[in-house]
């Protein structure tokens, strides 16, 4: 994928390589000086890389949760299972671009896989809706989790949403039922149920298909029960204090893995997936090969209580006595 867009934090490794490059076009006559001056920068580059990244503010790891060139639900399928089939539509309205689902192999394991979409470009992007979707795409959802679950299938979601559509015409059609629906049905899955957070995770559009045996998330991904940018509108009344929003609400990996919502992170490629997607999908598919071996030892029985058990554990209660010894 072509970068269309470099974050502010980028800019010196991107300028260092591309000075990197530039000295490798001058190399044609095999200059042994100029050759150890390129092996020094590209070790610099490398250095420059692991610091910038191993301490990125919340806002800046929103930035690369919602960077254009992060790779969608469909790149990481391609990447990670074989013999995929796309299976569409609700059977009540239509079908729902902006959620994909299919049944495919991972590791020749059967699997279904569903997530969201976003789109390249404008066309795309009015096609997938920005991948927020409506009602019809959460009962599309409902439709093959059950079929997954009729023939034994685990089930994956690719998480990467603003949030579920908030349009008129959704509402009309219950999109506030359909998500309940997807919450409903997920609880009593009896099959493994995994869960990936791969960019952003918002609101209730990505808890839909969020409540699972495990929850894990991509290294630079977020998760929240509102964007940044809404919760300043609410809370200052004043939608550009989103960054700020973005520190107080404590969305990332790390702050979620510590609150007990996430299960597992899944380190990306040095810079963000979006400069390393086959080095990002083999750590995706490894971790999910992990997760899906230690369900598949469980019962349908055990798998509905182990659900049960994760989500009930999620979060603490603090005393006033034990906030004021503080």
């Amino acid at each position: 994928m072509t970068n269309t867009r470099v974050l502010d934090f980028e800019k010196p490794i991107v300028e260092l390589e591309g000075k990197i490059r530039e000295l490798k076009l001058l190399l044609a006559g095999g200059n042994e000086d100029m050759a150890k001056e390129i092996e020094r920068l590209e070790a610099r580059a490398s250095q420059l890389q692991r610091e910038h990244y191993a301490q990125l503010s919340a806002w800046e790891q929103l930035q690369l949760a919602k960077h254009p060139d992060r790779p969608y639900t469909f790149d990481y399928v391609g990447e990670i299972t074989t013999d995929f089939v796309e299976l569409k539509g609700d059977r009540a309205y239509h079908d729902d671009p902006a959620i994909v689902a299919g049944m495919g192999r991972l590791r020749g394991r059967r699997v279904m896989i569903i997530g969201h979409q976003k789109g390249r470009n404008t066309k795309e992007n009015v096609l997938r809706n920005f991948g927020m979707a409506r009602p019809e795409g959460y009962r599309k959802c409902q439709r093959l989790m059950r079929l997954a679950q009729q023939f034994k299938l685990p089930i994956i979601c690719l998480i990467d949403t603003a949030g579920a559509y908030p349009g008129i015409g959704a509402e009309e059609r219950g999109q506030a039922e359909a998500i309940a629906a997807s919450l409903e049905l997920m609880a009593a899955l009896r099959v493994p149920t995994i869960s990936v957070v791969i960019g952003e995770g918002g609101s209730g559009g990505a808890l839909a298909i969020g409540l699972t045996n495990r929850i894990l998330m991509l290294e630079h991904a977020v998760y929240s029960v509102i964007s940044p940018r809404g919760c300043a509108s609410i809370l200052w009344k004043n939608p550009e204090a989103e960054q700020t929003a973005a520190e107080q609400l404590r969305m990332t990996a790390e702050d979620l893995l510590n609150f007990g919502v996430c299960d597992g992170i899944i380190r990306e490629a040095i810079g963000g997936a979006h400069r390393g997607l086959t080095v990002t999908a083999a750590a995706l598919e490894q971790a999910l090969d992990e997760h899906l071996i230690e369900l598949a030892k469980l019962s349908p029985e055990q798998l509905i209580e182990d659900r049960y058990a994760k989500f009930r554990a999620i979060g603490h209660i603090e005393s006033r006595a034990d906030a004021s010894a503080e």
